[in-house]
């Protein structure tokens, strides 16, 4: 791997439009698990609190589930080296965009500026009568479901639910930053979540080169990757900074 290391090193000097495609996996080490496999969350709580409908219909249930996930336990994370790499590449010029299917937040902690949330954002809340925003910290999650101050209507968490479409802005803008990409590092990400999954495909599709950094193989790995990092995100992230340094 050391030769790869090298010249992904090399190629990432050398870039002029290269983008990050974010997955899951790069925040399992913050301690956030994926949301499907054997440990993922959906093995420990039931999916219907993140469907539309379901929300609408019974929104405490939804809110007592999306609290105990989102905001009780995933509230203790925190950015790792992974991230914070990324961070430092976008500092130094040579990532133009995160694009991200986590909702965790944790790009812009780490000092990530340029981040399309292609799934949305855990730490907002918008009230679904007024358009009203808020953090979470301005709410009371101990009276649920939370309400906006101005209507009393419900507010529901910023990211995507079964049901929903993909935000549009977030669509478009990852679109273009791909399109626009000559290399694209894939991390952390199955491949298996559509329309999400298209992004470093149509990286691909014009001309970037495809560096893919996971702890095991994906979907990408035999049809589009050039350089495939297997190991923790952090770790090979790291490597490659102290190389380009």
């Amino acid at each position: 791997m050391k030769e790869d290391l090298q010249k992904v090193a090399e190629i990432i000097s050398n870039s002029k439009s290269m983008i990050a495609f974010t997955g899951a996996g790069i925040s399992v080490e913050s301690g956030i698990p994926p949301f499907r496999g054997p440990d993922g969350l959906w093995s420990r709580c039931d999916p219907k609190c993140l469907d539309l409908d379901y929300f609408h219909l019974n929104p405490k249930d939804s809110w007592l589930a999306i609290k105990s996930i989102f905001y009780d336990f995933f509230g203790e994370a925190k950015y790792n080296g992974a991230h914070k790499v990324l961070a430092n590449f976008e500092e130094k010029g040579l990532l133009k965009a995160v694009v991200t299917q986590n909702i965790d937040n944790l790009h812009q902690e780490a000092g990530s500026k340029t981040v399309y949330e292609f799934h949305g954002n855990s730490q907002k809340l918008v009230c679904l009568q007024c358009g009203k925003n808020y953090v979470p910290s301005e709410v009371n999650l101990d009276e649920l479901p939370p309400k906006c101050v101005n209507d009393k209507k419900i507010l529901k968490p910023d990211f995507v639910f079964f049901g929903e479409g993909i935000p549009e802005t977030a669509y478009r803008k990852s679109l273009q930053a791909a399109r626009n990409a000559d290399v694209v590092l894939v991390i952390g990400t199955t491949g298996e979540v559509m329309p999400a999954a298209t992004i470093p495909t149509e990286a691909k599709r014009n001309g970037a080169v495809v560096i893919e950094i996971n702890t095991e193989e994906s979907n990408y790995t035999e049809s589009i990757t050039d350089f495939f990092l297997q190991g923790k995100a952090s770790e090979i992230l790291m490597e490659i900074d102290e190389l380009i340094s």
